[in-house]
């Protein structure tokens, strides 16, 4: 138990420069209060003492504005960022290494039973404000970029912008300490983003200014 607590610690120093050292983790970082009060609240929730599970959930909302339902299921070194406002619906499911930010809503929109919430791959990135809603897969590395409203399928290694979110083109300049898979905080990545809006309205003022000089060509024969 402790060299997982230990564990989920440490993975703070790769996500976060502003962390200095382990107690500061332990004292100061919400999501890690919220992640730890979860770790309890899921215990109980499998243990069928759902109210006290219940219960453990609505005080680590109180003290760190973080809403995790204790039956969501969340794999290892989950970092959550700032965090307030975040909510983590009853069947999200979380794999390992994703980090999210605050203002991130993984909701359902269904009351049907069976899964409801979303079910987010390893080494994920969720931005700020960023809306996930119903039971659609994320990738393995995939990017949702700060405020984007996710409501379909999200292919691994892909980014995410927008609402409703689209997926983007990126250039990127790497150089020999970063590849496609490297941290990105809240969800955007370093180098130029184009915006799929923007690089359709692009490509078809460039359509247009070709059939302008085509049709001036014409005239003048």
């Amino acid at each position: 138990m402790m060299a997982q607590i230990l564990e989920e610690i440490d993975s703070f120093f790769d996500r976060d420069p502003a962390m200095r050292s382990r107690i500061e983790v332990i004292l100061c970082y919400p999501g890690f209060h919220a992640l730890m009060m979860y770790r309890l609240a899921h215990f109980f929730w499998e243990g069928k003492w759902r109210l006290m599970a219940r219960l453990t959930s609505h005080i680590a909302r109180f003290f760190t504005g973080i809403e995790i339902h204790p039956g969501a299921t969340i794999g290892k070194r989950l970092f959550i960022d700032h965090g307030m406002g975040v909510v983590i619906g009853e069947t999200a499911t979380i794999g390992d290494d994703v980090t999210i930010y605050h203002g991130v809503t993984l909701g359902g929109t269904t009351f049907e039973g069976g899964v409801r919430h979303p079910q987010v791959g390893n080494n994920v990135v969720i931005g700020s404000g960023a809306q996930i809603l119903g039971p659609v897969h994320i990738g393995e590395g995939a990017k949702i970029g700060a405020n984007a409203v996710v409501v379909a399928d999200v292919e691994a290694h892909q980014t995410m912008v927008g609402v409703p979110a689209r997926r983007t083109k990126q250039k990127v300049q790497l150089d020999s300490t970063q590849d496609d898979e490297s941290f990105c905080a809240y969800g955007t990545d370093h180098g130029e983003v184009l915006d799929p809006n923007k690089r359709d309205i692009q490509a078809l003022i460039k359509d247009v200014e070709a059939l302008k000089k085509a049709l001036k060509q014409k005239k003048a024969s």
